[in-house]
């Protein structure tokens, strides 16, 4: 039987790494050695919790992050921004706080009939630009395989390629390349639905022995019937389950579902890594490994608790520098892009609300900052700010119970037992809470001592002070980011339309010809262009990033075509528009 640790003591533990002697990164390590233009690797899981080996966790073997682990920086105090992944996607893509650009609602396209609201996406500052465009501006080649979802449409642009078969392979010879690849296998719809090989474009798949590859026939993106699905590890494993759900067959089979499917999306990373090893791009590219937000349980997912916050980050550097080491300075997803551009030796835009973690020169955070609104039809205001020991939850509405009726985590086993308990009356205390039909404006928690978040300390007058700081940075937070909790989404989606009653529309491109040049613009403020050029019917595929004027001796034919069209992020894109020389 595999060994484990309790729940209490893996989160208790959870600032280790999977060797316990691991060096402690100093505050000042010796300066990593990178390329100017160092490759960037993403491999990002879905609703994860940091429930694996390199954070003390023993209950599935995931050897591809372990070895990740071994060779590279373990950070162990790492937050999304909110518990779902539709805002978290949007702070990583953009550098900012959702709350600051009408991000943190989740499906603000769908659920009309429930809202009353149009359709409406989020609407950074006119400056604002995906992190993928950045880098293509400064000649990366940038993919995503294959997930969006950022609140708002992606422009045309933002990536070289973004599909299922996007991939670094397709880029110019010796391009640097930022490449996502997303797994989807640990969603929390993997607990309520069978899930198979998910596509990933290498179509590989990992025998027993780790280091030995077999090449499968192509398949579909159809998910296998739950009989067929991979056993990595027995059904019969003990599970030690949080106090906050209870231990009964239905749970402990979730549990299972929730850690089998880890160690598949473990074996589909390991598939990518193995390109990279047999294109001679290991040594020479960064590789992040973390989690879009907590875990998929009930009272993880869309909660501003650090089950539903708290991720799991790896990063692996070239040569592996500062291998088996860990750091566990704060750190938030609005920090990832701002890093990820310095890695790139780019300068991070004054616009964005994160900070370089990797820049030693640069002061580490004492806080990170979290909110809950609304998760599809059912709505909420909470705010939350976190050192690391104590977080503070401020409640808008506290005459409103904590847990909303989403009908998607209905589907969960789980949340379907916790819901049968209840109508029993056969709830602990500490499970029953989440259905209190009320809560308190505000609460306090010591994360290390109470890691379920379980005992509010709000009211003990010996966490005076604490309570006082928090409150003092979370609303010092509040005002510099314009986060209005109260403000209501009606007026929220007017403030982002600038008092329009319809969805701004990008002002189509118009163009200015000099003598030997052609240049590109929109009226609209923070509008980017995007053009693509047709020489003899040859159409590409992506679409170019408009920068400079385009010299028309060099770039144009006679018969030459010009296609574009202005696109501001949460603006409608512009009509696409051609001119013929």
């Amino acid at each position: 039987m595999l060994k484990l640790l309790s729940f209490k003591t893996l989160i208790l533990t959870s600032t280790l790494i999977f060797n316990p002697s691991a060096v402690i990164a100093k505050p000042n390590p010796e300066k990593l050695k990178l390329a100017d233009k160092p490759n960037i690797l993403w491999l990002v899981l879905e609703d994860m919790s940091p429930i694996i080996e390199p954070y003390g966790d023993e209950t599935a073997k995931t050897p591809t992050i372990s070895r990740l682990a071994k060779q590279g920086v373990a950070y162990t105090n790492v937050y999304s921004p909110s518990g779902v992944c539709s805002p978290s996607r949007a702070a990583l893509a953009l550098g900012m706080y959702p709350t600051a650009i009408g991000a943190n609602n989740m499906r603000t396209t769908s659920y009309t009939e429930v809202t009353g609201l149009p359709k409406y996406g989020a609407v950074p500052p006119p400056e604002a630009k995906m992190l993928s465009q950045y880098l293509r501006e400064h000649g990366y080649y940038t993919t995503n395989n294959l997930k969006t979802d950022y609140q708002f449409k992606h422009p045309k642009m933002a990536w070289d390629e973004s599909g299922k078969y996007a991939h670094w392979r397709n880029r110019d010879k010796n391009q640097p390349f930022f490449a996502v690849f997303n797994f989807t296998t640990t969603h929390e719809s993997g607990l309520f639905e069978p899930y198979g090989f998910r596509h990933i474009e290498s179509r590989h798949y990992f025998s027993d022995d780790i280091e030995r590859i077999e090449q499968l026939p192509t398949h579909p993106m159809n998910k296998t019937k739950e009989s067929e699905t991979p056993v990595h590890l027995p059904k019969d494993t003990k599970f030690n389950i949080p106090p906050y759900l209870p231990d009964t067959p239905l749970v402990r089979r979730d549990m299972w579902k929730m850690y089998n499917n880890l160690i598949e999306a473990d074996r589909q990373m390991a598939s990518v890594i193995q390109q990279l090893k047999d294109d001679g791009l290991y040594d020479n590219t960064i590789i992040v490994f973390y989690s879009d937000h907590g875990g998929p349980l009930p009272r993880q997912k869309r909660l501003i608790y650090d089950s539903g916050l708290k991720v799991p980050l790896i990063i692996r550097f070239p040569g592996e520098q500062r291998a088996g080491q860990r750091d566990d300075q704060l750190i938030s997803f609005i920090d990832f892009a701002p890093t990820t551009l310095g890695l790139a030796g780019m300068k991070v835009p004054e616009h964005m609300h994160g900070q370089d973690f990797l820049n030693d020169a640069q002061p580490q955070r004492q806080y990170i900052h979290a909110a809950a609104d609304r998760f599809d039809g059912f709505t909420d205001k909470i705010r939350a700010v976190k050192n690391k020991r104590f977080k503070y939850i401020r409640n808008y509405r506290p005459e409103q119970g904590y847990y909303l009726p989403v009908e998607y985590r209905e589907k969960i086993p789980t949340m379907q037992e916790l819901l049968r308990l209840k109508k029993a009356g056969e709830l602990t205390p500490a499970q029953a809470q989440w259905f209190r039909t009320s809560k308190p404006k505000e609460e306090l928690f010591d994360t290390i001592k109470d890691p379920h978040e379980l005992h509010n300390l709000a009211d003990d007058p010996k966490y005076k002070s604490v309570l006082a700081e928090l409150r003092q940075e979370m609303d010092r937070w509040l005002t510099e980011i314009d986060d209005q909790p109260t403000l209501s989404e009606a007026k929220l989606v007017k403030k982002l339309w600038d008092g329009k009653d319809s969805k701004p529309k990008t002002a189509a491109p118009m163009t200015k010809t000099s003598k030997h040049t052609l240049s590109i613009f929109s009226k609209t403020p923070g509008a980017q262009i995007g053009y693509k050029i047709i020489n003899n019917g040859y159409e590409p595929n992506s679409w170019s990033i408009y920068q400079n004027p385009i010299d028309l001796r060099t770039a144009l034919k006679k018969g030459s075509m010009i296609k574009m069209f202005a696109h501001r992020i949460g603006y409608e894109q512009s009509d696409i528009t051609q001119i013929t020389f």
